[in-house]
């Protein structure tokens, strides 16, 4: 049976059993627990396979992967980590799943901004939290993260759940530019911006531009892209056509990103071919593979954008370190919290 078969088919066969807890047995050269759907990160793992000759095998959990691999201990199978967004990486060194790696290839390739500081985690990819504006509705001027509290906004804004992931990442940006008292005063004016309580993901939020019910949403990049190119469900080709891109910066910095990542498992078996894997995500090949499969921006310098990410418009990322920002996720849910933002608008 030919090998590449048998790799699919253990990945497929790990994914479904993801959710039992337990330490199964693992016999590819890299095994990797991801939150990320096997598909999207499969064209990835085939290449390295081509390139080195080392097999991998993936275990898929959504939801509770820091916790299995706690739960696991010194017999995880794990090797690397992959995930998105900087609170879970943040939650898995919080967990002490990780170990710090001081890899030259790692250090050269991604910069600084987008590692942490103690080594135990490193961005792959970027996505960046911009504005969704009708194409009809909203003009070419430019819109700032601070200006969505603006009362010209009033009754125009949509958006997902606060306590979401990728808001509460912003929200914590904010903080870290801002302070607590500006973020709270700015954090309501947004929550009275809004034209209905927060529901649904991001795509929802590109619907309702559509729909008129709002005429700006706070969105991911890479569903823009994900929307232009769904065939399973056109509808949502019309919708990426009602909106366009907006790359909103922050008045004292750039455009908020945040980014999917990768990490050494503490107790990794096949040590030297995890840190091999994941000097290969830095390539140009992987970093172009990665980021135009998922509509992502590379972030390693020189890579070139796929078409789709470039006709976004450019982005300047903010530089405000995503270690600085994963320091203010606990604050920042808690005024989300505080100002009952998913009650909606109060006034």
């Amino acid at each position: 049976m030919h090998p590449t078969f048998l790799r699919h088919a253990a990945a497929l066969a790990l994914a479904a059993t993801g959710a039992a807890i337990g330490a199964p047995a693992l016999a590819a050269d890299v095994n990797i627990y991801s939150s990320r759907q096997p598909a999207l990160i499969q064209p990835l793992l085939d290449a390295f396979t081509k390139e080195t000759g080392l097999s991998t095998a993936t275990i898929f959990i959504e939801k509770g992967l820091e916790e299995r691999v706690k739960a696991e201990g010194a017999n995880s199978p794990a090797d690397v980590i992959l995930t998105v967004d900087i609170g879970r990486l943040y939650a898995a060194k919080q967990a002490g799943i990780l170990q710090p790696l001081a890899d030259a290839v790692i250090e050269r390739d991604i910069p600084a901004t987008f590692r942490d500081k103690a080594g135990e985690w490193s961005g792959v990819t970027a996505r960046a939290r911009v504005v969704y504006a009708s194409a009809e509705r909203v003009g070419d001027e430019p819109i700032t993260y601070e200006s969505l509290a603006d009362p010209r906004w009033k009754g125009r804004i949509c958006i997902r759940s606060g306590q979401h992931q990728y808001n509460v990442a912003l929200i914590a940006a904010f903080l870290a530019h801002h302070g607590e008292e500006k973020t709270k005063t700015w954090l309501t004016g947004l929550r009275d911006n809004l034209a209905t309580a927060p529901e649904g993901g991001d795509r929802d939020q590109a619907r309702n531009i559509a729909s008129g019910q709002c005429d700006i949403a706070i969105g991911n990049t890479y569903y823009v892209g994900l929307m232009q190119t769904n065939e399973k469900e056109p509808q949502q080709k019309e919708w990426a056509k009602a909106i366009k891109v907006v790359m909103p910066a922050f008045e004292t910095g750039g455009t908020h990103v945040n980014i999917s990542g990768m990490g050494l498992a503490k107790n990794a078996p096949n040590r030297d071919n995890a840190v091999k894997l994941m000097e290969f995500l830095t390539t140009d090949e992987a970093q172009r593979i990665y980021a135009e499969t998922n509509y992502e921006y590379p972030l390693k310098p020189g890579v070139a954008l796929s078409p789709a990410v470039k006709a976004f418009g450019e982005l300047k990322p903010d530089t405000l370190s995503l270690d600085d920002i994963a320091a203010q996720r606990s604050k920042a849910s808690a005024l989300i919290d505080e100002v009952r933002f998913d009650e909606g608008p109060q006034s």
